[in-house]
């Protein structure tokens, strides 16, 4: 069964728990936060910095594109 995405996180929570995994802030354009991988820089993402929590689908393309999986991002948060 695959795990339900939390409908909690906005995106300062998002980036502390990417860090956690090894990814590192790289540049911040606006309300948009772009962090690449310490040790594999093709793994890039863009998160939205809103006082509201991420929309499930936004939630989702950015676990994707980071390669981290639901059951992780449980972990981190």
């Amino acid at each position: 069964m695959t795990p339900r995405l939390p409908r909690d996180v906005d995106g300062r929570r998002l980036i502390q728990a990417l860090i956690r995994t090894g990814f590192v802030l790289d540049r911040q354009s606006g309300s948009h936060a772009v962090l690449v991988h310490s040790t594999d820089p093709g793994r890039e993402v863009v998160v939205p910095i809103h006082p509201r929590p991420l929309a499930p689908g936004t939630l989702a393309q950015i676990l994707r594109r980071a390669r981290v999986s639901v059951d992780d991002l449980a972990d981190l948060l």
